[in-house]
């Protein structure tokens, strides 16, 4: 992981090469080209090619959804457990409240500076993106597609 580059807001977001630009535009095309059959020349055949392409797209979209709710599943039982051990003994009891949209960012948090965010986050009721720009020292998920 040496070979990772810095983390910060700005480029925390990631891509899936094999997803967002082979798959998808491929299911797209294939979307494309069979409506484009249709049209040309409507049979029984080419329309069957078109909901096959549409069956295509969707499931390639399916797949991506269920692995991104899984990814989401184990970073919020991660940062319960993380948080758990980082933040006061008062505060630990306010972790359910947090929403998954912050317990995913609050992932980013450096370990000293999470108590304090999580104590924000609470009670100025922040954002997912709120919270991740409040982040100073930016703790890296080479991880998460």
């Amino acid at each position: 992981m040496a070979d990772q580059k810095e983390q910060s807001y700005a480029n925390h977001v990631r891509t899936d090469v094999m997803f967002h630009q082979v798959l998808f535009p491929l299911a797209a095309l294939c979307i494309l080209l069979a409506l484009w059959i249709v049209i040309k020349n409507f049979s029984l055949s080419s329309l069957e090619l078109l909901l096959l392409a549409i069956a295509l797209m969707l499931a390639s979209l399916r797949v991506r959804a269920y692995a991104t709710k899984l990814q989401d599943r184990i970073v919020r039982v991660e940062e319960r457990l993380r948080l758990a051990t980082l933040i006061p003994e008062n505060l630990r009891a306010r972790i359910p409240e947090l929403s998954e949209g912050q317990l995913i960012a609050l992932r980013f948090a450096s370990d000293a500076e999470a108590p304090a965010l999580v104590q924000r986050a609470l009670n100025d009721k922040m954002s997912k993106d709120e919270i991740k720009k409040a982040i100073v020292n930016w703790r890296p998920d080479h991880f998460r597609v």
